[in-house]
């Protein structure tokens, strides 16, 4: 009997290895929750002559896609399982997806027999199509104009289903970036297209077996258009987006049908999702079609899909991020307690006071992704604006420092990962994702304002720079982009309560501040016992009262006292500028 794959993780090291003894890679990458990943492993892999011809003549690699978003990012299709063919030294030669056990027979021979034979001629073939490339050089910087907004939407409605809503006519992914920033349009300039994109997604997706009306929360995607035919993989970090998408519809339309759903959602990452003892949140739950498929009754003599129970820093900052918004829109104050537990099990545990770190599994790993320090910093600032302590901004200003220090480009924007001396073939090659910059451009700008510190803008605008030459590419997957540079150009409205943060009417006021949907607003609480640096940076000055200072990016407009003063106050503004935003 042949003996099992010894699989290998990725590492320098293994690279090297293969390298040294002239043998290609065979790097296999799996998602915790797929099913697909779990039966090519237990089939094919397990095939007795598929074993024995990968430990003669290959370097067996598995990789989690879940914890080494950066090695998926590069050899990855982006569908799972992935089998990555590499070169000793690391570059990537070929990809399929699921093979069965004879065409993956098939399939090594063919790759082992083609690297014995001209192994030197496809290393000369794709270091050369790599020095092509470079020789080409990235997109070139441009400049932001506010017809770039104006693309996006378009782009956004081109490609709306306007029968079953979401986007495309074929698998349907939930798109929550892009629902964010149609709401975002709507409320801004009124747009009937974008509130069409809204409330038939939503709606089609609220009422279809993607949704999980028995345990909360939605699954992965449909593979039909019509939502009705779901993987049933629930993944946390779409969940924490698709809550954000159903509150700020809620508070739009003020449709109860919405506000249940969040509702919903909510229940199951507190309730399946939580750890009760760390208060960090898991990455997925398996997609178990048998149990899913049952009502609550069924559901109650199964055992529940299992959980990756690993905790990943850029879902839970998500996760975070949008139950910190929950509880305040649905007046849930152990929401927000939930939500500050899991916070300080980051800063306690994926922050080491310098790098943050990727995911935690009984200790911390891969420091540096681009998307975990900047979601970190979003929920920094969402918990400081939350509960009124601007204490939590220093840690967001020194994650930020280290991101522009370790991560930043000399042309602009961020890289996804950190340099590494010991890196080998494709991954020594950094890139910068639109989405990741966008996601770290709108964090820099929301803490610029919180902090008093321009530099931090100066660096948001040089990240979008990057990518206006070339947004376009992407269509309506850049949601999150056009977002973004819609808060450049449409700034925030900016309430800045002085007072103590625990006061009565300082709690009173930034419940206020914080009920409505407001696109772009920044809340800040300046305690003049705790906060004289940031209070003095701000030019405003103590009374006997808490009082709301409102502005519009750094122009005044005005004050409030009372929480009525300030509701009039944020209608009036909001008023003018949308009168505004549509001349």
């Amino acid at each position: 009997m042949t003996d099992p794959i010894r699989w290998r993780h990725y590492e320098p090291a293994t690279i090297a290895s293969a390298a040294r003894d002239d043998r290609p890679v065979l790097m296999v990458i799996t998602a915790p929750w797929c099913q697909f990943c779990r039966e090519l492993m237990a089939t094919s892999f397990a095939d007795p002559d598929v074993a024995r011809i990968v430990e003669a003549s290959f370097v067996p690699i598995h990789v989690d896609a879940e914890r080494r978003p950066d090695v998926n990012q590069r050899f990855g299709t982006g569908a799972w399982p992935t089998i990555a063919w590499l070169t000793p030294d690391g570059e990537l030669i070929a990809q399929d997806n699921f093979l069965d056990a004879a065409a993956l027979r098939s399939r090594l021979e063919r790759v082992r027999d083609a690297w014995q034979a001209d192994g030197q001629d496809i290393r000369r073939r794709i270091g050369e199509l790599w020095a092509r490339s470079a020789e080409g050089g990235g997109p070139e910087r441009g400049k932001l104009r506010r017809e770039m907004v104006d693309d996006i939407t378009a782009a956004i409605y081109d490609k709306l289903d306007h029968r079953h809503g979401g986007f495309g006519d074929g698998i349907k992914f939930p798109h929550p970036e892009a629902i964010d920033f149609a709401l975002v349009q709507v409320q801004k300039r009124d747009d009937e297209r974008m509130r069409q994109v809204v409330t038939l997604t939503l709606d089609r997706m609220m009422e279809s077996p993607l949704h999980d009306v028995v345990d909360g929360g939605f699954f992965r995607f449909s593979r039909t258009p019509d939502w009705h035919s779901p993987n049933y993989e629930k993944l946390l970090d779409q969940n924490a987006l698709v809550l954000r998408a159903y509150l700020e519809a809620h508070q739009v339309f003020g449709n109860e049908a919405y506000r249940r759903t969040a509702e919903g959602v909510a229940r199951w990452m507190l309730d399946v999702m939580r750890d009760p003892h760390s208060g960090a949140f898991a990455g997925s739950q398996d997609g178990e079609s048998d149990y899913f498929v049952g009502d609550a009754a069924e559901r109650a003599r199964r055992e529940p899909p299992s959980l990756d129970r690993t905790v990943y820093c850029h879902a839970n900052a998500l996760a975070i991020s949008n139950l910190l918004k929950a509880s305040a829109v649905l007046e849930r104050p152990e929401w927000r307690e939930h939500a500050m537990t899991a916070l300080r099990f980051l800063l306690d545990n994926l922050y080491d006071g310098r790098d943050v770190h990727h995911y935690w599994d009984g200790t911390y790993h891969l420091p540096g992704m681009l998307s975990d320090q900047a979601y970190l910093v979003r929920a920094l600032i969402d918990a400081s604006q939350q509960t009124g302590d601007s204490d939590l901004l220093l840690p967001a200003e020194a994650i930020a420092e280290r991101t522009i220090a370790q991560n930043k480009a000399p042309d602009g924007g961020f890289y996804d990962i950190l340099h590494d001396p010991r890196s080998r073939g494709s991954m020594r090659r950094r890139n910068r994702s639109i989405l990741d910059n966008a996601a770290m451009a709108e964090a820099l700008m929301r803490l610029s304002y919180l902090s008093r510190r321009p530099e931090f803008y100066a660096e948001a605008t040089a990240a979008l720079e990057a990518f206006a030459s070339n947004y376009r590419e992407f269509g309506y997957y850049v949601a999150g982009y056009g977002r973004a540079v819609d808060l450049f150009f449409y700034e925030p409205l900016f309430v800045t309560i002085v007072g103590p943060r625990e006061a009565p009417a300082s709690v009173e006021l930034r419940r206020t501040a914080l009920s409505t949907y407001v696109p772009s607003r920044v809340v800040q609480t300046l305690d003049p016992e705790h906060d004289p640096v940031l209070l003095g940076r701000s030019g405003l000055v103590a009374s006997d009262v808490p009082v709301a200072h409102l502005t519009v990016g750094n122009k005044p407009q005005g004050t409030a006292h009372t929480p009525e003063e300030l509701l009039q106050a944020i209608d009036s503004i909001e008023r003018d500028r949308r009168q505004s935003a549509r001349e």
